[in-house]
């Protein structure tokens, strides 16, 4: 499976935002560009229908003349009642509950990084091989847990960059 995060967001530097739905940023067409010379023909597209997951998921459908499937299950976390709202804005003693358990504690209103890891497992389970998934930071973290046996840690310890083709192969178990 190829995985795509979307392009940058239009969105200010610093703002939360898992569930806003965000259009790309301007240097979006020029990343879509990019994404398609360097992710290899795909036998199918599932994607978040996210806006800023739209168009990226359309150009590799449409490159190779295959079908594209908006799936909810690949949205980004639910960050709640911090959706839309400056990290530096935040309350510290929220936040700081939050970031040591986000497994099991969600952002007021929004959801946990448990549920994510399930609704996101779903979709890998169903996928057929040659997929890509075009959709999120969340959900390509979890599939790297899934597919490859990575740690929480170690997912988030690494960057993962926009509009560009990530390979996980399952490990044996």
């Amino acid at each position: 499976m190829i995985f795509l995060r979307h392009p940058r967001p239009d969105a200010p530097i610093g703002m939360c935002y898992g569930r806003t739905d965000l259009d790309i940023g301007p240097e979006g067409a020029a990343e879509i560009a990019r994404a398609l010379e360097a992710t290899a023909p795909v036998a199918r597209v599932i994607a978040s229908p996210a806006l800023r997951c739209r168009r990226l998921a359309e150009g590799l459908a449409a490159r190779d003349g295959v079908a594209l499937h908006f799936e909810p299950r690949l949205w980004e976390l639910d960050f709640g009642d911090w959706e839309g709202v400056p990290w530096a804005e935040i309350g510290r003693t929220t936040s700081d509950r939050w970031a040591i358990d986000p497994w099991r504690i969600a952002p007021p209103g929004g959801e946990t990084f448990a549920a994510v890891h399930a609704r996101v497992g779903e979709v890998l389970a169903e996928a057929p091989p040659g997929t890509a998934l075009v959709c999120h930071a969340g959900p390509i973290r979890v599939a790297r847990m899934i597919l490859t046996g990575a740690g929480f840690a170690a997912v988030f310890a690494e960057k993962v960059p926009y509009a560009t083709p990530i390979r996980f192969v399952r490990e044996a178990v």
